[in-house]
């Protein structure tokens, strides 16, 4: 188990939000610092209700051995696997700190919360047949992804994933990636063994404590006030650190703290759903995660995919998502959100958003717009025998697109930082839940710089690899996915 790589003075820790984001970051600021006080406040009556549950997300283990958006065509033609290796390089060390905490007993049963599923790209017509084999080419001799297989073989397909294929027009041409490694993950479940174990460690937890305002005084400390709904009693909690991992409502909170690294950003809620089924005769012939290309305009969380799921020992199948819009920022949030967000400093980069991204928004009208029915033939494309009967809607979760100050419209994770390292807060979403740990120790590496030497030790046992490049080391990178994999029992 890791040991306390400093004995510096007590600080006190609050984490606004009680996703996976915030059980990360307590989970790594626990074992370098025992002595610092925890506190998560988690404004809904129990953990991961929002992006982290399980209904709420994909659910995969984002490595890029299937998401095609991952791999662009670059301006000479060629494959572009640079992001792919990013992605993959920060799911391992997500990997190997959840592997820890398995190795050190502090989460009893991985099975709860990660089990082995292949992932698959799959495509259709002669110019993505073209694509995905050149993809494969350019990935398959990299360290990470070594292993997986390419097939256009009807038969062959068929093998990995039956649903593909029955009912298929012969002759069609078509193209799927094999990967066997993949993993599916209930970031709920995830985030609830690492909260317990904070609890069981010395942190606290508050439940139904409504952030309203974070602000610093003129001494430093940070105070956090809000009110908790069941009682309606009004709190207030002083910090040395405060960190706002409240998806949606991080971008109002950081803006209410007023520190200058947020003016500027604005927010663009997306909406999601899946449809279910659970019917055993599909469910147990479908047991893979299946990733398509999105379509023209839809953001990288829209990327279709069927997909089989493990969620409280029951196994579902799961296609989607579709993405919709409300102006929440939260599932659970308010219509009010996103006219809120507006401020004097925003409003002219959201504005530029939306004249650079008509295709996007012209996508979103036409996914709002699409009946049941047009929907469901989407369903057609991976699974050609389906039913509509046999599927239910699933509602996702909300996720907040970054409107970055210049008027980009950015689709991944953006940290900030602000009153020199004393507060930090994340926006956007995908890869999301996947990267955490990396997510969680880059903001370690900029909120603490004069514990860097002191946590490195500690840092080395949690994530063996980090400050280091997998791909760079074929022995290192084998030996790392081996031993996370025997600890996470995934061979």
């Amino acid at each position: 188990m890791a040991s306390p790589a400093t004995n510096s003075a007590t600080k006190d820790i609050v984490l606004i939000g009680g996703g996976i984001m915030s059980a990360t970051l307590g989970t790594l600021l626990q074992h370098l610092e025992p002595t610092w006080n925890i506190r998560i406040l988690e404004r809904l009556d129990a953990l991961a209700e929002e992006s982290s549950g399980p209904w709420n997300n994909a659910g995969t283990g984002h490595s890029a051995l299937c998401e095609l958006n991952y791999t662009p065509v670059a301006a000479d033609g060629t494959i572009d696997i640079s992001k792919a290796v990013v992605v993959n390089e920060q799911f391992q060390l997500s990997r190997q700190l959840w592997a820890f905490l398995v190795e050190s007993g502090e989460i009893p049963d991985p099975s709860s919360f990660i089990r082995t599923t292949p992932h698959m790209s799959f495509v259709w017509g002669a110019a993505n047949v073209d694509y995905l084999h050149r993809r494969w080419q350019a990935l398959r001799e990299h360290p990470l992804f070594a292993g997986m297989e390419f097939s256009d073989d009807y038969d062959v397909i068929k093998k990995w994933a039956p649903l593909l294929i029955e009912g298929r027009r012969p002759g069609e041409a078509i193209a799927a990636t094999f990967h066997p490694a993949g993993t599916d993950v209930d970031f709920g479940t995830l985030t609830k063994a690492l909260t317990d174990n904070l609890v069981a460690r010395g942190a606290t937890v508050e439940f139904g404590a409504d952030v309203k305002l974070v602000h610093r005084t003129n001494d430093g400390v940070w105070h956090v006030i809000g009110r908790h709904h069941d009682t309606k009693e009004k709190f207030h909690h002083t910090a040395d650190f405060v960190f706002v991992g409240a998806g949606g409502r991080a971008l109002p909170l950081l803006q209410k703290s007023r520190i200058k690294e947020i003016k500027g950003f604005g927010g663009f809620p997306v909406s999601g759903e899946f449809l279910r089924t659970s019917k055993p005769e599909l469910v147990s012939k479908h047991l893979a995660k299946v990733y398509g290309k999105a379509a023209v305009g839809a953001p990288p969380m829209s990327v279709p995919h069927l997909d089989t799921r493990v969620i409280d020992g029951k196994r579902h199948l799961l296609f989607g998502p579709y993405a919709g819009w409300t102006p929440k920022f939260l599932k659970k949030g308010s219509w009010l959100d996103l006219f809120g967000s507006i401020k004097g400093d925003n409003i002219a980069p959201m504005l530029t958003t939306g004249v650079h991204n008509v295709p996007l928004t012209w996508y979103l009208i036409t996914q709002v717009l699409s009946s049941s029915s047009r929907k469901f033939k989407d369903v057609l494309d991976f699974f050609p025998e389906a039913q509509q009967g046999d599927w239910e809607k699933v509602v996702a979760g909300q996720r907040v697109q970054v409107i970055r100050p210049d008027g980009t419209l950015q689709f991944g994770t953006e940290v900030i930082v602000g009153d020199e390292g004393t507060i930090a807060g994340l926006l956007g979403a995908s890869p999301g839940a996947s990267t955490a740990t990396p997510i969680m120790l880059q903001i370690l590496d900029q909120c603490f710089p004069d514990h860097r030497e002191a946590w490195a030790p500690t840092l080395a046992e949690l994530v063996p690899t980090y400050g280091t490049k997998l791909g760079d080391d074929a022995e290192l990178a084998t030996a790392t996915l081996e031993r996370t994999a025997k600890a996470l029992q995934l061979i």
